[in-house]
């Protein structure tokens, strides 16, 4: 029984390799390095913005020995979300190059 679920599982994988090529390589043309730099850039800036924001914030209230605002942690909550979303986009591109999804160039 192991060896036949073994098989089945084997097969899915290679089924769902496929699957995927097939849906997601037609979407992006062949990518270089050189394609992929705005990707990288977009999360960088997001981080930066991000980070940039906690640390002025954690500036602002250095002095008053005091907590963030419920506003300022809904603005850093926003930033974050943005950061997160971007990264995960970035490393969902690396997982498909990875996995043979998408077809690289020279």
């Amino acid at each position: 029984m192991d060896a036949d679920i073994n098989r089945l599982l084997l097969r899915f994988e290679q089924l769902m390799r496929e699957t995927n090529r097939e849906v997601i390589n037609p979407q992006i043309q062949s990518l270089s390095i050189n394609d992929l730099k705005p990707v990288l850039e977009v999360v960088a800036q997001a981080r930066a913005v991000y980070l940039k924001r906690l640390y002025e914030i954690a500036q602002a209230h250095k002095a008053k020995k005091s907590l963030p605002t419920d506003d300022e942690i809904v603005e850093l909550e926003q930033l974050q979300r943005r950061f997160k979303a971007l990264a995960e986009g970035s490393q969902s591109i690396e997982v498909a190059i990875q996995r043979g999804y998408l077809d690289i160039k020279e």
